[in-house]
């Protein structure tokens, strides 16, 4: 298994960049866009909550890959935690992570996951898949970050 952990500090309420992660519509415009990923299956649009799915179709490495999720726990403005119940991997939970620091919000990103295919997975895993994932979250959280940051200026 492997373990990423991204982090990013938002000037917004910890309430605004909680519901905006939960929210397919805006996962769905936050993520590579070369991905064209989409939400085609269980909650597709507006915010995902406890015990609800979602499938997410996206091409990853040259491959149209699904990939469903289910959120297995839910504590509204501060954690919410997805695990894939069908897809490419043999397994993952993401934990999405929100602290009040000053009227700002420390959004963390906790992301395990593991590789079918024993040995092979388990050196893809390390040698792509770990920086990809980071790259990923990162990427995401950044455009989350421009999107929190401008709702919360257009408020004003």
């Amino acid at each position: 298994m492997v373990t990423v952990k991204t982090e990013v500090l938002i000037n917004a309420p910890i309430h605004h960049c909680f519901d905006l992660a939960r929210n397919i519509d805006v996962h769905t415009q936050t993520v590579w866009k070369h991905t064209k990923e989409r939400a085609i299956a269980g909650t597709i649009e507006g915010m995902i909550n406890k015990g609800e799915t979602v499938t997410f179709q996206a091409t990853h490495f040259l491959i149209r890959q699904k990939l469903t999720s289910k959120i297995t726990e839910y504590e509204r403005p501060y954690l919410f935690v997805d695990e894939m119940s069908k897809g490419a991997f043999k397994s993952l939970r993401h934990e999405h992570i929100f602290e009040e620091h000053d009227g700002m919000t420390l959004m963390k990103d906790i992301l395990v996951f593991e590789a079918p295919f024993g040995i092979i997975g388990w050196i893809t895993e390390r040698l792509i898949l770990k920086r990809y994932m980071k790259s990923f979250l990162e990427h995401r959280n950044n455009q989350l970050k421009i999107t929190a940051e401008e709702l919360v200026t257009n408020l004003d």
